[in-house]
């Protein structure tokens, strides 16, 4: 016996299923492990997972070498990526491997078969009708259009057969789904080798260039500039937990805004092929006495107008002579017992600012008026004084994510839905109805063979023999 190659010794290896069995194993397995701990993270909070599931003794330990391995950057890891590539490998390989005796079947004309081929056949029906082939002929095509199929006819030495095929081409839906994993597999190789994910922290009124990449802090380009024209947040009813935050932001290009939206959580911006989503928000402490408050005015005669006004500044409403200065702000205040106010957060979870009134020069009163309590914006004299914004002091903190291979992605999605839809639902039937004259009758045998939902075909089968039944019952 001649000798195998190393090329074919090779070949085999990633013509089997078992390798391919094996590889995805192992990249399900790193992928489970890949989700149980945080990519990117700090080593602090993959050290509590693992200290959870597997107690604080041994956490540190595992830690370093989930590390080594790579597992805190797992998918753009080396030995990942070759993983893909090996299954992939395998994947073009078993397919071609297979494809030639896949392709004869699909490409086999139907034609004429002898009752003895019929008869082992695996879905095979008998009916024996009064009469010969001519007379019964048309009950039979009748019969055999009646269960859905249209038909080729062969005219034979004492009768006739008839033969149908349907979804040849359905065997190649497992071809159609090798392809789109592959597809998919690209557009990720694509996304990890020349995407990057990354974040921004951007104050209002702020404009950057730049994003930065989680994994080296290192500033990326973006090719034009971004603006945060202005944030705000939303909470349930009176607590501090945030129901909606959202940003406002401006793209620049070549010193033109070009492009305006607000985003939210799961309602990012797009723009170039880069993708900003709505991650966190922060307070800037150190611009917290700088910032513009804007406020809105209304006498008692509901004239109103909107001023922005910085720490001691004045105001005066419109058409009379009372006024007011700002004194202080506080980004989170609360009352103590004794009634003396304080800050008790470092967000802007309850801003309020404290205005000395006065009227023709003379002071009447201070006090803090809260944006999230507009009951604190009515005046004794009738005028309100509505707190709207404190603008300058807060960053809208932005995730980045610039991943060409995500068009790549969805086409492979696509294209996996037909594949599956053609392997699962769609079958290779084949189907011949013979009758042939025996002892002045007309022998009826139905063969059919089907690559899959065998049970379906058998039914139209039935079909046909019981309607033959009835055409000869009710000839009687």
């Amino acid at each position: 016996m001649k000798s195998k190659s190393l090329i074919d010794r090779i070949w085999e290896l990633f013509a089997s299923v078992r390798l391919a069995i094996v590889i995805f194993a192992l990249i399900s397995l790193t992928s489970i492990i890949g989700t149980i701990i945080e990519q990117r993270a700090e080593s602090a909070k993959n050290i509590q997972v693992l200290s959870k599931l597997f107690g604080e003794n041994h956490a540190q330990g595992l830690y370093n070498v989930f590390e080594k391995l790579g597992f805190m950057d797992m998918y753009h890891s080396w030995w990942f990526i070759v993983l893909l590539v090996l299954f992939s490998v395998n994947i073009v390989i078993c397919s071609l491997d297979r494809l030639p005796r896949i392709w004869r079947l699909v490409k086999e004309p139907i034609g004429p078969l002898s009752e003895e081929t019929l008869k082992k056949f695996p879905i095979k029906r008998e009916i024996t009708l009064k009469g010969k082939p001519d007379k019964v002929k048309d009950a039979v095509t009748d019969a055999i259009k009646n269960a859905g199929f249209s038909f080729t006819e062969s005219k034979e030495d004492g009768g006739y057969q008839f033969f149908y095929q349907k979804g040849n081409y359905s065997r190649l839906g497992v071809y159609v789904t090798h392809f789109s994993i592959l597809v998919i597999f690209l557009g990720a190789i694509i996304g990890v080798l020349f995407g990057f994910k990354g974040h921004l922290s951007l104050p209002e009124g702020s404009v950057s260039d730049v994003a930065y990449s989680d994994r080296s802090n290192e500033p990326r380009p973006l090719g034009f500039k971004i603006k945060c024209d202005n944030f705000d947040v939303e909470f349930y009813g009176k607590s501090d937990m945030p129901k909606e935050y959202k940003s406002w932001l401006t793209i620049i290009k070549d010193g033109r805004e070009v492009f305006k939206k607000s985003i939210e959580v799961n309602d990012p911006l797009t723009y170039n092929g880069i993708t900003f989503y709505q991650s966190n928000y922060g307070l800037i402490s150190e611009r917290l006495g700088r910032g513009i408050l804007i406020l809105r005015l209304v006498s008692s005669d509901g004239k109103s107008s909107d001023i922005s006004l910085r720490l001691g500044d004045t105001f005066e409403i419109p058409g009379t002579s009372f006024s007011g200065k700002i004194i202080d702000f506080s980004p989170a205040l609360s009352i103590d017992e004794g009634g003396h106010a304080f800050t008790y957060s470092g967000q802007m979870n309850n801003p309020a600012v404290f205005i000395d009134f006065s009227e023709s020069g003379k002071h009447k009163y201070s006090g803090w008026i809260l944006k999230r309590y507009p009951d604190t914006w009515q005046l004794p004299e009738g005028y309100r004084v509505e707190f709207l914004d404190y603008w300058g002091v807060e960053y809208t903190g932005l995730q980045v994510r610039k991943d060409p291979g995500v068009w790549i992605v969805y086409l492979g999605c696509i294209t996996i839905s037909i594949g599956l839809f053609i392997t699962f639902f769609m079958s290779h039937r084949k189907i011949w109805v013979r009758i042939a004259e025996e002892k002045n009758n007309t022998k009826v045998l139905v063969g059919a063979t089907t690559n899959k939902n065998r049970g379906a075909l058998e039914r139209k089968i039935d079909r046909i023999i019981s309607l033959l039944g009835k055409k000869q019952e009710g000839d009687k």
